[in-house]
């Protein structure tokens, strides 16, 4: 599992198994949010394996899961409220790491912190394509009411 900075509060990453998320409380995590929908691979963790090994570790868990065309405005306030609420560092996950980017992201254009112009460069610059992103605002709006 790869982790990658995004804020001072937040890193995104790919899938962690038992062992990593034992280990997150170490590297200053308080929260782990898992942004991957149950039965996406048949081979993954699972919310109910993983908030086990989060409890075992010390950290916080929250399980929000999404697809990309699926996110609503519901689960990108959802995201947002989690991470700034979190008593210290949060990893949020998915397949790759790109959902959960993508749901800060939005989260940033909605609160008119990040400019829906900047997106793909905002996202290129930590190692993902936020296109989807982009898509999600065409159709969604780009405010917090949809608009």
């Amino acid at each position: 599992m790869t982790i990658t900075p995004i804020e001072s509060r937040l890193s995104v990453s790919g899938q962690p198994n038992e062992a990593e998320i034992a280990d997150l409380s170490t590297k200053g995590f308080a929260l782990l949010i898992n942004n991957r929908p149950e039965g996406e691979e048949p081979d993954q963790l699972g919310s109910a394996a993983e908030a086990a090994a989060a409890e075992a570790a010390g950290l916080a868990y929250l399980h929000i899961p999404v697809t990309g065309p699926g996110i609503t405005h519901e689960d990108v306030a959802r995201f947002r409220e989690a991470v700034e609420s979190a008593p210290g560092p949060v990893l949020a996950h998915c397949r790759s790491g790109s959902r959960s980017l993508t749901l800060w992201a939005l989260s940033e254009v909605l609160a008119g912190r990040l400019r829906r112009d900047d997106l793909l460069a905002y996202g290129r610059e930590r190692g993902f394509d936020l296109s989807g992103a982009v898509r999600w605002l065409d159709t969604h709006g780009d405010t917090p009411d949809g608009t």
